[in-house]
């Protein structure tokens, strides 16, 4: 595996987007869900870019792929909490599409980037 810096990774960068975007909705949920399900949300959200950086930091890529499932788990996770967002709060449906193309996009680019490093242990 190279080591540069994390912040030159695409797949860390779309993560970190998308946890910034989702911080923007959540921004707008009626406050008696400030502990319910924004906050399960904001943790998936941080989630993402975080193991991608732990993954990283461990200078391993068989560790690296694991942190990068764990990533794709939590996009999972998330996907399945801006679907449930969109669903109670219709007035956010616009807003809960465009994160769910982000995750879509994002879940894209880490099963590409597990196949390439899959190929070059191999």
């Amino acid at each position: 595996m190279q080591y540069g810096s994390l912040q030159n990774l695409v797949v860390w960068q779309k993560a970190m987007h998308l946890a910034k975007h989702t911080y923007q909705i959540l921004k707008e949920f009626p406050i008696e869900e400030k502990y319910g399900l924004s906050d399960q949300i904001r943790r998936c959200a941080i989630s993402v870019p975080s193991n991608i950086a732990e993954g990283y930091g461990r200078m391993s890529d068989n560790e690296f792929l694991r942190f990068l499932a764990i990533a794709n788990g939590s996009l999972y996770e998330l996907e399945t909490q801006i679907l449930l967002t969109s669903g109670i709060f219709p007035y956010l449906s616009d807003k809960c599409n465009s994160i769910l193309q982000e995750i879509t996009e994002e879940k894209k680019i880490i099963r590409s980037f597990i196949a390439t490093i899959k190929k070059r242990i191999r």
